[in-house]
């Protein structure tokens, strides 16, 4: 006879294992079909009214985009915390405003932002400290006011002053929700670097290229003290350079076009949708 009392612990941590094997398999599976319950929801006509006083140019938007539009939005606000600091109390109007700028990105291509947890709204401009090592092994520290920042751990921090101003004033060609978010979909393969993830080595291949020469076209265009859509911030580096044309090529697409069509049109190709149409 064979005594399998001892085994008995044994295949209960095996069940175990196994069961938690299975709920990690399946959790991708169960995650897209809560997000299919969100998206099939009404949107409140009460939101329709908010979208339409904070954020006006979104009645632009061709029909299909408004309502694809509306369930990322329903998505993103079941999914991601947006969070008060500094005194703000966080309504609706914020929630709806921060979440319809963000997920114009996702309206061709995109099904969500990979990665990120939390978006943290401030009253106004906030100050971070930098720091930054000179020759010699001198460390200099300063202060640095900003609207937006994006972090690749996944938190977006808002001033909210400075997203409402924006959403007002679309033909500025600044939004920092754009800009900020546009740093997180870079920055779902790492650090931030202007090349987000491509779909083949071609895509890439002709992304780096048109990216280079706009690049290049914004710095000479700076040097000649000539005025042009990219903001000149966009000259700081790859992934700074990305973010601004981001803003522009869903604030000012016309004058992106007409300006770099070269660079309006990879970036149609890989937003999947044409603001110049709209």
């Amino acid at each position: 006879m064979i005594d399998l009392a001892w085994a008995a612990p044994t295949i209960a941590v095996v069940l175990v294992a196994c069961t938690l094997v299975v709920v990690w398999l399946r959790a991708p599976a169960w995650a897209e079909r809560r997000r299919e319950g969100w998206r099939a929801r009404p949107f409140p006509h009460a939101w329709r009214r908010l979208l339409r006083r904070y954020v006006p140019a979104l009645q632009a938007l061709p029909p299909p985009l408004q309502q694809r539009l509306r369930q990322h939005v329903q998505v993103f606000l079941a999914e991601v915390p947006i969070i008060g600091c500094r005194g703000v109390v966080v309504t609706d109007a914020m929630r709806l405003t921060v979440a319809a700028l963000a997920c114009l990105l996702l309206l061709g291509r995109h099904e969500r932002f990979h990665g990120l947890r939390e978006v943290l709204l401030y009253p106004s401009a906030f100050v971070v400290p930098e720091v930054s090592a000179a020759a010699g092994g001198v460390v200099h520290e300063r202060r640095q006011v900003l609207a937006g920042q994006s972090w690749s751990r996944g938190q977006v921090i808002l001033a909210w002053d400075a997203v409402q101003h924006d959403a007002a004033h679309p033909a500025s060609g600044r939004n920092v929700v754009l800009h900020e978010f546009a740093h997180q979909l870079d920055q779902e393969t790492g650090a931030a670097n202007g090349a987000p993830p491509m779909g083949s080595r071609d895509q890439a291949a002709q992304w780096s290229l048109v990216m280079a020469q706009a690049w290049q076209a914004l710095h000479a265009r700076l040097a000649r003290g000539e005025p042009g859509v990219l903001d000149p911030y966009g000259a700081t580096d790859p992934a700074e350079f990305f973010a601004v044309a981001t803003e522009a090529f869903y604030g000012r697409p016309h004058e992106l076009r007409g300006e770099q069509p070269e660079l309006y049109g990879v970036l149609a190709r890989w937003y999947g949708v044409h603001p110049a149409a709209w």
